[in-house]
C-alpha cells in the first residue's frame, strides 16, 4: 500500500506540472511519450513487441499523432484530419500485408487485434490534446476528461464497496459491482455541476448545465467500459498488468484505461454540440 501511495504522490508531482503549463509544448511532449509507451505496453501484452518491424513505426507513430495536433491547431498548414486518415489506411495495409505474408506467425486475427487497440489507444491521447486547444475554452474542456475518468473511478469503488451488492461482470472484475457503476455515473455528474460552478464563478465562463450533466452521463459510462474493456484483454492475454513503470498500479495503460475512452467520446460531443451551435461552456 505505501509504495502504491508513493507512486501515486510521484505521479502526481509530475502530471501537474504538465497540466499547468499545458499551454507549452511541455503537454503535448507529454502526451507523445505516455501514447509511446502505452503502445508499447499493448505490444508486449499482444505478445509482438519483438516484432520490431512492427514496434518500431507503430512506436513512432503514436508518439508522432499527438505533436502533429498540437501543430494541427497552431494555425499551420497541417491538415491534421488527412494526416490521421492517411496514417491508418497506410497501417491497415501494412499489417494486413504482413499477415497475408507471414501466414500463421502473424495471422488476421493478430493482426486486426494490433490495429484496432493502437488505433484506440493513440487516438485517445490525441483527442487530449485536440482537446486542450479546443477554441476558446479548451483549456477548461480537456480537464473534464481526467475529472469524468477519475471521479468515475474513485466513487464507483467506494460506492461499490459500501453498498455493492450485485456484481457487474464477475468474469472480467469480479470486485465491480452495479451499486459502485451506478454511483460512479452519479458523482460523475454531480463533479461535472461543482467544475461548472467553479468555472463561473472563478473564470468567468457560462455552463450550460443541463448539457454538462448529460454528457457526464455518457462520460462516466465510456470510462467504465474503457476501465472493463482493458482488463478484459489482460484476462484474455493472461497478464496481471500492462507493465511496471508505475510501482503499485502496474503500467501507464492501467492509469489510463479509462481516461483513453472518455477523451475521445468528449472530443466526439463538444464537436458535435458545436456543429449545432450548442455551447457547454459560454465565454462571458
Amino acid at each position: 500500500m505505501l509504495i502504491r501511495i508513493l507512486s501515486s504522490l510521484l505521479g502526481c508531482a509530475i502530471i501537474i506540472p504538465v497540466l499547468i503549463f499545458s499551454q507549452t509544448w511541455a503537454f503535448p511532449i507529454f502526451m507523445a511519450l505516455v501514447s509511446l509507451i502505452s503502445v508499447y505496453e499493448m505490444l508486449r501484452c499482444l505478445g509482438v513487441h519483438k516484432k520490431y518491424y512492427l514496434t518500431v513505426p507503430f512506436c513512432i507513430f503514436g508518439a508522432a499523432l499527438p505533436l502533429i495536433a498540437r501543430l494541427s491547431t497552431h494555425k499551420t498548414n497541417i491538415d491534421f484530419g488527412f494526416i490521421a486518415l492517411a496514417v491508418c489506411a497506410v497501417s491497415a495495409i501494412f499489417l494486413l500485408t504482413v499477415s497475408l505474408f507471414s501466414r500463421e506467425k502473424f495471422n488476421i486475427e493478430k493482426a486486426s487485434t494490433v490495429f484496432l487497440t493502437l488505433f484506440y489507444i493513440v487516438g485517445g491521447y490525441t483527442a487530449l490534446v485536440l482537446l486542450r486547444d479546443f477554441d476558446g475554452v479548451g483549456k477548461y474542456v480537456y480537464l473534464l476528461t481526467f475529472v469524468g475518468a477519475w471521479f468515475t473511478d474513485i466513487f464507483a469503488y467506494f460506492t461499490g464497496r459500501f453498498l455493492g451488492k450485485h456484481k457487474l461482470i464477475p468474469d472480467i472484475s469480479p470486485k465491480k459491482t452495479v451499486e459502485g457503476s451506478i454511483g460512479g455515473i452519479v458523482f460523475c455528474m454531480i463533479a461535472y455541476v461543482v467544475y461548472g460552478v467553479v468555472l463561473q464563478n472563478m473564470f468567468g465562463l457560462k455552463p450550460n448545465y443541463i448539457v454538462l450533466a448529460t454528457v457526464a452521463i455518457l462520460i462516466s459510462f465510456v470510462s467504465q467500459v474503457g476501465d472493463l474493456t482493458l482488463s478484459a484483454v489482460k484476462r484474455k492475454f493472461g497478464i496481471k498488468d500492462f507493465g511496471k513503470i508505475m510501482p503499485g498500479h502496474g503500467g501507464l495503460l492501467d492509469r489510463f484505461d479509462s481516461v483513453i475512452p472518455v477523451a475521445i467520446l468528449l472530443y466526439i460531443t463538444f464537436r458535435i454540440v458545436e456543429l449545432f451551435g450548442v455551447k457547454i461552456f459560454t465565454l462571458i
